[in-house]
Formats: C-alpha cells, structure tokens, sequence
C-alpha cells in the first residue's frame, strides 16, 4: 500500500477536503508517512485567497517537488482555479480535483471501499458495496492480498441495501467494489450479474433516485456489454457513466501487467455503449512506467487515448508495491516515467477540456450532492460530469435537489451552470 504525506492550506473547507481524502486513502489501505522524503506520493491541498498566498504555494510546490522521491499531487483552490501556474512554475505534479485525489494514489490498484459490505449515507449520497474482492491477479496490485476472491452477495440481498439506502434519504447510489463488473462471478458461473442488479435497483425500488457505477475493468464488463448497455438506455435512474480501467494500449504490456482483457475487448465495450447511449461518460486510467513499457507499448497508450477519448481519465506512474511480482522486475528510470506522464496529463488535459467545452450552451438535469465554495452547490448531470452552480444557496437550492441547468462555462475539470427556469403549465 502507499504511504502519503498531505499538507493542507486554507481555509476550514480545504481541511474538511482534505478530511475526506484521508478517509478515502485509509479505507484503501494507505497510512501517512513521516515526511515528503519518505512518502510514495505527497498531496499539496492549496489555498488561493491572496496573491501572497499564491506565491507561498507555487514556493512549497517547489520544494515539495524537490523533497518528494515519487509523485506530487496538487489540489484545492489555487489548482482548480490556476493550475496552470504550476505547470508555468515547472512544477512536475499531478494537478487533480479532490474527488480525483485517492483514486490517482490508487495506482491502478482494485480499490478497498470500506473493511465490510455494509452501506454508508453520507448526506445524500448512498454507498453500496455490492461484494467484496476481485477476480484478477494483477502483477502490480498489492490490494488483491487483503481483499482475496471475490464474495458476491445476492441481487436481493444488494436491492434491499440499496432500498435502505433511499428509504433513508438517499438521492445517489454509489455502488462500489474492488471489481464491479465481475459482481456475480463466483455464484453465476462466471458471468456477471451486475446488469440484473442495476435493472432489479432502477425498476424495484420507489422513489427520486439515482445510481453511479463504480470501478469495473474491461474484462467483466465484456461479456455482458450489450446486456449492461440496454439497462443503461432503459433507465433514467442510471448515470450514463462507466469507469473502465484499460490502464495500457499494448496488449503486450497488459499480459506483463496481468489485467486479462486485450485492447480489443475493452473497444468493444466502447464501441458498444457508444451504439446505445447518445451522452455518456467514459472514465479510464493508465499506468505510465510499467518495467516492460517500451516506447512503442507508449505511443500505443497515447493512441488508444486519442482513439476513444475518455472524458474521465486517471494518469498514474508506475511505483513498485512490496510483494507484488512487479516489484521484482527492473524499473525504468525515474525520467523517462515523468516524461511520459506528462506527455499523457496534457492529453488527458486536452481531452477534458474539449469535453467539457462542448456542453457549453446545453441544458442538463444536475442533482446536487454536495457543498461548493461560499454559496456554491455541486452536483452531476445525466453523464456524471461535475457541474458547479455558484449561487445555488442564493437561489434557495438545496443539497438533494434535482435541477435543469444551462452550462455556461467550464474550468476543464467541472462545469458552470445556470439555473433554467421550468415554464408554468396553465390549468
């Protein structure tokens, strides 16, 4: 597991951000370390009050850029608002959102939700493990040690949590595991039964709701990709949103790597939601600096990211994890993994950017889930894309309502919207 080193600066918005990245990276199996210089990862939560202040943390980026032997998070404020400055600064960082932050130190790991399957209501948002382990054996994940096989409760079981859930409150579902798209593997002969429990949730259950699916890599997704993409287009409840992890555009690499699935496998999942779904959201990651990375197995990745455009995508260097078979194998120099991270982040930048300027001008259905910054609200549209209304309090909007907004702006990350007002039906 990593060990993380995380200064915060601001104010008490920042710490509660950094609170819950903490909680994040624990329940992950993280610890702190006891400095930057001993840490696989340090996370700097910026403030961007005062051009003094602005100074202050370009001047602790540095250092922390010196100090830090592997890679440098930025986050809070200054980053959302300037990240570019730290790129002008020759800072080599990750520029992330908070939300973005545990899944990044990650590192293409299977993610360990909570220590049980119980479910959480944190505010509005429900969270639903659905099993527990996973199905792969990865060459670089040390989670697959804690977690073991995967342990699929029934659809029943998983619907009435997920009732629970919303009877309680709950206006989003955050359904989670270590692999969701294989949910079902060890009781339904290796066939997923996450289509049946996402269908059961949507058309089972009474209430205003609606239902985010977690991490799924490509393999278990593929099998029931056109079965998974008909209850996505079957249900409003749904967030047109799927996070597959390809994490290489080499299949070489991916056999080095031990994922299971080809390129090719995950295109079709791709190419199959991209037939159903006119607006939907692909989120990816890679790992940049695997040991048998060459340069070609690179260009490969770079393409497979132009190819299929991810407007969601999670950029990692590759970092040995005790245990794992990958540690054993020679790494590549420490150069040549930031030059391809960049050379991928400003991609991703790109990518991003461009998806988030094409909503400009639309309308969209956005739940608010969570606090914003002074009288700011933060929600998702129908695809799970951020969207920020700045005076929603001024306006009388309320964390758990569901609101038509015009996106008028973005910040390349997130969406500013505008509140439309519904015409009034005649009697």
């Amino acid at each position: 597991m990593a060990r993380y080193h995380i200064e915060t600066y601001g104010c008490t918005s920042n710490r509660g951000e950094t609170q819950q990245i903490e909680q994040a990276l624990r329940e992950g199996g993280h610890h702190p370390a006891d400095g930057p210089e001993s840490a696989d990862v340090a996370i700097l939560n910026t403030c961007t009050v005062l051009e003094k202040t602005e100074r202050n943390m370009l001047a602790r980026a540095k250092e922390l850029d010196k100090e830090t032997p592997a890679d440098l998070v930025i986050t809070g404020c200054m980053a959302l608002a300037q990240g570019e400055e730290f790129q002008t600064a020759d800072v080599d960082a990750e520029v992330l959102h908070w939300d973005d932050v545990p899944q990044y130190v990650l590192n293409g790991e299977c993610p360990t939700i909570t220590p049980d399957t119980e479910t959480v209501l944190n505010g509005v948002v429900g969270i639903l493990p659905i099993a527990r382990g996973c199905m792969s054996d990865c060459s670089y994940c040390i989670t697959k040690q804690a977690t073991g096989r995967i342990e699929s409760p029934s659809v029943e079981e998983n619907v009435e949590k997920a009732r629970a859930l919303v009877h309680a409150g709950a206006k989003e579902i955050r359904i989670t595991g270590q692999d969701t798209g294989v949910y079902g593997w060890d009781t339904n002969q290796g066939t997923s039964l996450l289509p049946e429990l996402l269908d059961r949730i949507c058309s089972d259950i009474d209430g205003d709701f609606r239902v985010r699916v977690g991490m799924a890599n490509p393999k278990g997704l593929h099998g029931v990709r056109e079965e998974l993409a008909r209850v996505f287009a079957k249900h409003d409840e749904l967030y047109n949103f799927i996070h597959a992890p390809v994490q290489s555009g080499s299949d070489d690499v991916l056999a080095d790597m031990r994922r299971q699935h080809a390129v090719s496998e995950y295109l079709e999942v791709v190419e199959t939601l991209d037939d159903h779904l006119d607006y939907w959201t692909l989120s990816t990651d890679f790992i940049v600096g695997f040991p048998t990375e060459e340069p070609a197995d690179h260009e490969q990745s770079m393409a497979l990211l132009r190819e299929t455009r991810p407007e969601k995508i999670n950029v990692t260097r590759f970092s040995k994890r005790p245990g794992t078979d990958a540690a054993d194998m020679k790494g590549l120099g420490g150069q040549t993994k930031k030059d391809r991270s960049k050379e991928m982040s400003e991609a991703k930048m790109e990518l991003m950017a461009e998806a988030y300027e094409e909503m400009v001008g639309h309308t969209s259905s956005v739940l608010l889930v969570e606090d914003g910054t002074d009288e700011s609200l933060v929600g998702y549209d129908e695809a799970y894309r951020q969207v920020v209304i700045a005076d929603a309090q001024e306006r009388g909007l309320e964390i758990g309502d569901t609101v038509d907004v015009e996106i008028t702006s973005h910040n390349t990350v997130y969406a500013f919207g505008e509140p439309v007002e519904r015409a009034q039906v005649a009697d």
